[in-house]
């Protein structure tokens, strides 16, 4: 029996190896977003939180809190399945001993096949047995793995959606909570499936080896347990340090994810401030640390593993020594002895493959903690509580009586400080003064999105905290300044506002907001997509769908938090009549910067610095000539313009029209790729302990595929990429890898070796007395010899590889990046091209290549020599058994790889299901304000669930299929033993061979099989790794149309500024349908100010796209001082241009590093200062408590409209550009800001070429010229009193309407 053992124990140890390196290699995967995914190592980082680190995980028994009775079913079949399973071994080492006792101590050469052949049949008996409940641990195991996970993910997003808004300010943020969805619940799934399977199974086969070895002879079963605790102790530091390691991989890669997803989220913004290199090296920067921790955790996971395979091969060493005494003095056999070695070695093994397992455990642990966490929380303001009044209608009236209030974010700034208002019933309030001074605070307070610290809000004289929330929010219409919309039809989008609206109550509504007319424009008419927030529409466009959302609920409140700032005149007027039609008997609260819409109301209140300093109707107020309403008016007269228009529609993070491009395919932003979690499950190969190893690793390879199901983006355009590419990338590291591979061959040549050693031992147990003495002596310090080597050699080959792999991730990542950066805007407007979708191939897709190129080549080197010295030696001591048995191996072979085919069949699309669910939750999450108002958290979560439906059947149908591989593999694996026995024997009777020779044969094949299952468990890594390098390179050798990085082309030493269109005509690739201009023409002399008007949609900011090259026309030119645009070198022609656009985008940084960025970073402090005086910016950030250090918050979402434009401003006026676009610069600012704003443009327009584009007349009458665009071209221009006196022009009935809407 004894032979068995050894074998399995080696193999074991092969799996402990490819276990642990791959759980390494792969911890740098999960990278993505650096969430503490193995928490608690992460106390560096977190222990500045509150809770101290002990409390990071829950108690394992907790991550089952969720299941149901089907569930305990499956878990415990699933449970007795694994403990039999786990028998298995310990039983084999047993018929093992046997077998040697029979080979052995036969009393004659013909006894010898009867005796086996009764041992080959129990091996028979086990295989069927074996092959049966393993079935059961494996399916039932994931079956219930993948429900459980399910239904966290459920409970999850449904309490996401009703915790309160200071929740998301606080504490989360929209990347997060879908990385926690995708990421974290890979992460729960995979200590709570098929993990808790296996180890129980290890766990069954550590008690039974010893039981086994205690029967079988326990004095040697006691000396040999002297060895077991270094090898635990080896195999839990190393661990431990691994993981911590890993953990540090990742907080450094979180901040490189980060910079990817802000600089491809704003792509406009860098391109047009050349921030390129700037962005570069940054994402260089966060590189390196992840780097150097992914090279010591090589390191780390090498002499751990070094380290346990010393105490292993001292195990045997003492075992046979000890034995061989114990043959002498005690009267045991040498089949005793060899089971006995066996039965501990198999037993402690398994305690060492556990650790996969137990790391699993850990990191799932930590992921629940944070949403266990999150799903018990109580929000504050509980949207879903059913306690709270439901009258059956309210009248309107609301009062804030003596209200303080700070955001929780900044608790120490007061917007509020005893406010008190009263709004009678039917009434229309509005509220008007400077951005900043707390007007759309009022909103959030009505609407209960947050609670004041003090006083109290009472809406029909009754404090809103005793209704019940979500009627609250029913009665209540709101419709913001940034309309946000759900990637989703424009049907869904209206019909948010009521869940079972009829599509002709959806059509009223669309007319009511003066919709219906675009509506039925659009390609699919109400079915048509509006992508990724709202992305495909213009901002008039956006807010009138957010208009008829809130008529559809028919609410007695309304609320407009600057409803029309968005819209061009001529929409605006309309919408504004739809709302004077909606506002009628509805207590109606206005919030505006512009005083036209304003004047009708019933009462004006002017809030200045959080309190109410006038009120009175507009008549009533302008009495008072010093007032501030008076002011405030005086303030726009001066501006000339009684409309004043404001509001950045949205925050696209794109530029004004050219934003508008449709996909029609629903963008699959951030979903973060769920590879980016595969963390552990990397190629734990699942080997049986004693076996011909071959046990395929299907489990692993399982799993492994379907969390990595990769991060592809669509596949037709890859091509195969040779290796040889990736080589050749990897070339610099040449001498590392050749140092590596020696190291790897001297492992594999290990194994084989001890193939002999063995075989030897075994024969010299049955030699007379005095030999037996001196070759036990021989024989067991060879084996510390052994030890001695693979404490050297597997240390070196880990090492070497991960250099080489980790340098080889690092030029990847950066060549990539560097490579996306550079890409036309076009490239980005597509949907697989999203910041989320290029953040996952970034992380996912090099990773993968790295496994390629590290771990795997490694271990093809190791098992190469492993391959070859075994079959030498095997068919050295006897060719006719070796052949035998070489022809048994494939059938093992053929099952482990038929499984593998039909995993990989699955797998793509559950990936693209899960990835379309997180873009619901997504979408809910990023609009977490819209979706409380409208009480849509149910439709949401019901959307949800629907999503995840397929891949959950996805997953059961995987678990039945990889439980009936690996069943069969079992079985067929002790069916082979059985075999080559049997076949032994009958040579052995013939005289062919010796029974000594028998074995060597026998573990020859069964280590050189090691080596090759080994190799194929990597198969499914390879060609993961080949769609990754697939989709690299795609991107690598993608030429940029329109590349900044291209230092060709000319420049001017000195620009005048001449611009001029020729003839152009251009549409937006993504929607080549719709002809943006056709046959432009307008000329722009140095130093003048052009204005371009029209309505929304007309392609005025497109004009401005063109002028940078986001695009390029599709026919006619572009010329720059009478030379075409694309002749100059496309930096230089940026730099020259500064944009400041509608919909500012800031960096999360502080608000001095994002207006040096206008300078690529460079500018001195003098000049920071001196652009922020200029936009008129210095004052409020000197106001602010950490001045030029404040940081502005992700998307600059902690700044008012206003203010950051101004630091938008002042970043393009950093760079002291000739030419100046201003795109709707100052629509988002009230009048004060705006007057001031719009001086400091004047300023600044001073000597430069200016393009100026606005809805708002009063910015443009100073203009030189102005053109007014419709239908692609240009059909008036001139100077506003030109234009003003053609009877019936375009421009004089833009003007009228403007006066119409002001009157």
């Amino acid at each position: 029996m004894g032979t068995e053992g050894e074998k399995e124990n080696i193999e074991l140890e092969d799996g402990i190896r490819t276990n642990d390196i791959g759980s390494s290699s792969n911890s740098v995967v999960k990278v993505p977003s650096g969430k503490p995914a193995k928490m608690q190592d992460q106390n560096e980082s977190e222990k500045s939180r509150k809770r101290d680190d002990s409390k990071y995980t829950v108690p394992f028994y907790k991550l089952f809190v969720f299941a149901d009775s089907t569930d305990i079913i499956l878990m415990i079949l699933g449970t007795v399945g694994a403990v039999a399973n786990g028998l298995a071994l310990p039983l084999m080492t047993v018929l093992f001993g046997n077998l040697i006792e029979s080979f052995g101590g036969a009393s004659d050469i013909h006894d010898v096949v009867h005796r086996v052949s009764k041992v080959a049949l129990e091996f028979v008996y086990l295989a069927i047995g074996s092959g049966v409940v393993s079935f059961f641990q494996v399916a039932c195991w994931m079956a219930t793995g993948e429900r459980q996970a399910a239904r966290i993910r459920n409970l999850y997003l449904k309490t996401i959606l009703r915790q309160e808004i200071g929740f998301f300010d606080k504490e989360t943020n929209t990347g997060e909570v879908v990385e926690r969805m995708s990421g974290d619940t890979v992460l729960i799934q995979d200590a709570m499936g098929e993990k808790v399977g296996k180890f129980i199974q290890l766990t069954s086969t550590f008690i039974g080896g010893f039981a086994v070895a205690f029967v079988r002879g326990w004095l040697l079963s006691l000396v040999m347990l002297a060895t077991l605790p270094p090898l635990v102790v080896a195999g839990g530091v190393m661990s431990t340090v691994v993981s911590k390691m890993a953990s540090r991989g990742q907080a450094a890669y979180g901040k490189a994810a980060a910079v990817v997803e802000q600089t491809i989220g704003s792509i406009r913004t860098v391109a047009s401030f050349t921030g390129e290199r700037h962005a570069v090296n940054k994402y260089a920067e966060s590189l390196k640390s992840a780097y150097s921790s992914s090279v010591q955790e090589g390191l780390a996971a090498g002499l751990g593993l070094g380290t346990v395979m010393l105490f292993f091969f001292c195990g045997y060493s003492l075992g046979i020594w000890y034995g061989a005494k114990l043959i002498l003095d005690k009267g045991y056999t040498g089949a005793d002895v060899i089971n006995v070695i066996f039965a501990v070695v198999t037993g402690s093994f398994s305690l060492g493959q556990a650790s996969p397992c137990m790391t699993a455990f850990a990191a799932g642990q930590a992921a629940a903690y944070k949403m266990f966490q999150t799903i018990n929380r109580k929000p504050e303001i509980d949207a879903y509580d059913t306690r709270g009044k439901k009258p059956n209608d309210i009248q309107g009236d609301i009062e804030f009586r003596d209200v303080y209030f700070s955001y929780p974010t900044r608790p120490d700034e007061q917007i509020f400080h005893g406010f008190s208002l009263f709004i009678e019933n039917g009434m229309t309030v509005a509220l008007v003064g400077e951005s900043g001074s707390g007007k759309s605070t009022v909103v959030s307070l009505i609407e209960r999105f947050y609670d004041p610290q003090a006083g109290e809000v009472l809406i029909d004289g009754i404090n809103i905290k005793e209704y019940q929330l979500r009627w609250l929010r029913g009665k209540i219409g709101l419709v913001s300044q940034e309309p946000v919309l759900f990637a989703s039809s424009i049907r869904d989008n209206i019909a948010y506002g009521q869940d079972d609206a009829t599509t002709e109550e959806i059509r009223a509504a669309a007319e009511l907001a003066n919709a219906a007319k675009f509506i039925d424009k659009m390609p699919q008419g109400i079915d048509t997509m509006v992508g990724e927030h709202g992305t495909q529409l213009s901002g008039g466009q956006k807010q009138r769908i957010a208009i008829a959302r809130a008529i559809l609920k028919n609410p007695r409140i309304l609320l407009l938090d600057e409803a029309t700032s968005a819209l061009d005149a001529e929409s605006e007027h309309i919408v504004q009549e739809a709302l004077d039609r909606v506002m009628t008997n509805r207590t109606t609260v206005v919030v505006a910067h512009r005083l036209s819409t304003v004047r009708n109301a019933d009462t004006i209140a002017v809030i200045h610095r959080g309190s109410i300093v006038e009120k009175g109707s507009h008549s009533e107020l302008l009495k008072d000539p010093d007032g501030a309403y008076c002011q405030l008016i005086r303030l726009q007269e001066m501006n000339k313009e009684p409309d004043n228009t404001t509001g950045p529609d949205h925050d696209k993070s794109d530029i004004g029209d050219s934003g508008r491009r449709s996909s029609k395919k629903l963008s699959f932003t951030r979903s973060v790729s769920r590879g980016s979690s595969k963390g552990q499950s990397s190629g734990h190969s699942f080997q049986m302990a004693l076996g011909m190893p071959i046990g395929i690793d299907i489990q692993a390879s399982t799993t492994e595929q379907r969390n990595n199901l990769e991060t592809e983006v669509p596949p037709q355009e890859q091509k195969e990429v040779p290796l040889r590419r990736l080589a050749y990338l990897n070339k610099p590291e040449l001498p590392v890898f050749l140092l590596g591979s020696i190291a790897a061959i001297v492992n594999g040549v290990i194994l084989p070796i001890f193939a002999i050693l063995l075989s030897n031992v075994i024969n010299a147990f049955y030699e007379p007395p005095h030999t037996l003495k001196k070759d036990s002596k021989f024989w067991s310090l060879l084996f510390l010899v052994f030890g001695l080597l693979s404490l050297l050699a597997l240390p070196a080959r880990s090492y070497f590889f991960a250099i080489a792999g980790s340098k080889l991730i690092r030029r990847i990542r950066l060549m990539t990046f560097e490579k996306v950066i550079n890409m036309e805007i076009e490239w980005f407007d597509k949907a697989e091209n999203s910041s989320g979708t290029i953040g996952a191939r970034l992380s996912a897709d090099a990773a993968a290549v790295r496994s390629l190129v590290g771990d795997a080549l490694a271990l093809i080197v190791q098992n190469t020599a492993t391959m070859v010295s075994g079959l030498l030696i095997a068919f050295l001591a006897n060719w006719q058994l070796s052949l035998i048995i070489l022809a048994l191996i494939p059938l093992i072979g053929l099952n482990g790889y038929i499984q593998v085919k039909f995993i990989k069949g699955f797998s793509a699309d559950a990936k693209m299901m899960y990835e379309e669910a997180s873009q619901v939750a997504n979408d809910a999450v990023g609009s977490i304000r819209t979706v409380a108002s409208f009480s849509a958290e149910e439709k949401v979560i019901k959307l949800y669930k629907e999503k995840c439906e397929g891949p959950l059947r996805t997953g059961m149908k995987q678990g039945i299929i990889s439980g009936m591989g690996f069943g069969i593999s079992f079985f067929l694996l002790f069916c082979v033993y059985a075999t080559s026995f049997y076949v032994g024997a009958q040579l052995v009777e013939d005289g062919k061979t010796t029974f000594g020779k028998v074995f060597r044969v026998f573990f020859a094949l069964s280590f050189a099989a090691i080596g090759i299952s080994q190799s194929s468990s990597i198969a499914p890594d390879s060609t993961k790794a080949q769609s990754a390098t697939a989709s690299v390179f795609s991107i690598l050798d993608r030429k940029s149309k329109i590349d900044p990085s291209d230092d060709s082309g000319m420049t001017l030493e000195r620009l005048k500024g001449n611009i001029e269109f020729r003839h152009v005509s251009f549409r937006y690739p993504t929607r080549p349908d719709v002809q943006i201009f056709q046959d432009l023409c307008l000329a722009i002399h140095a130093g003048k100010t052009v204005a371009l008007v029209g309505e929304s949609g007309c392609g005025k900011s497109t004009a401005i796209s063109l002028l940078q090259r986001f695009y390029d026309p599709d026919s006619g030119q572009i010329l720059l001082d009478g030379i075409e645009i694309q002749r100059f070198q496309l930096r230089w022609l940026r730099q020259q241009m500064g944009l400041v656009s509608q919909e500012p985008s800031l960096f999360n940084e502080t608000i001095r590093a994002n207006i040096a960025y206008g300078k690529e970073g460079q500018a001195t402090e003098a000049e920071i200062i001196a652009s922020a005086e200029l936009a008129n910016a210095h004052k409020f950030i000197s106001s602010l408590q950490k001045g030029y250090d404040t940081l502005v918050g992700e998307r600059g979402i902690q700044l008012s409209g206003g203010q950051k434009q101004r630091v938008a401003i002042a970043r393009a006026i950093v760079k002291d550009p000739k030419i100046l676009l201003l795109d709707e610069a100052t629509s988002a600012l009230d009048a004060e800001s705006e007057r001031v704003v719009q001086d400091a443009l004047d300023r600044v327009m001073v000597n430069r070429t200016t393009i100026v584009i606005a809805h708002r007349l009063s910015t443009i009458k100073g203009a030189d010229v102005i053109a007014v665009v419709k239908n692609g071209m240009i059909i008036e221009k001139g100077k506003h009193e030109t234009l003003i006196n053609i009877k019936d022009g375009a421009y004089a009935s833009l003007v009228a309407l403007h006066s119409r809407a002001s009157s």
